[in-house]
């Protein structure tokens, strides 16, 4: 026997609250100097006593990492990756510049993971804030990226910046 469905019964009766389910955050484009800026300063509040909120490594290693991508983008660092993250890879290519925060302690490229190595805070710290002057539209070399394709200036732009915002809020800068 069918039976007869009126319209409402395929309508919520209340909208549901996702507000706790997905967090959307603004990203700045690092080429901005307000924005560029912003991160200096949020980098120059960090000290060697400054305590992580998750994850494994220190903040001097958290600075030595955060370079490791700039420096893909001005060429002076690479990434190998191997066949399968350059074929999967590819399709979450967004997630590196959209407005979705990162994830807490995503798995990292190995020749990125610093934990386990000695670094010096001071020396970590002036050649992350030089790397971050140098890091304008002239001097992005390479627009495409090794693993996850093309992004174009822009969006490596964004996804530097989001980068280092996840670290500077693990922490607390």
């Amino acid at each position: 026997m069918l039976r007869y469905l009126s319209p409402e019964h395929f309508y919520l009766k209340q909208k549901p609250d996702l507000s706790d389910s997905i967090t959307i955050m603004e990203i700045k484009n690092l080429f901005d100097p307000a924005a560029k800026q912003e991160i200096i300063d949020r980098i120059n509040k960090l000290t060697l006593q400054s305590q992580r909120q998750w994850g494994k490594m220190n903040a001097a290693q958290m600075l030595a990492h955060v370079q490791m991508p700039i420096g893909v983008a001005l060429g002076t660092n690479t990434v190998k990756g191997n066949w399968l993250m350059r074929l999967i890879l590819p399709l979450f290519k967004k997630m590196l510049y959209n407005d979705k925060p990162y994830k807490q302690s995503l798995p990292t490229d190995k020749t990125f993971v610093m934990t386990g190595e000695t670094k010096d805070f001071n020396l970590e710290k002036a050649k992350l804030l030089d790397m971050i002057t140098r890091f304008t539209e002239a001097n992005i070399v390479n627009e495409k990226h090794p693993v996850f394709g093309h992004l174009g200036k822009e969006n490596w732009s964004k996804a530097t910046w989001k980068h280092i915002d996840h670290h500077l809020r693990q922490f607390g800068a």
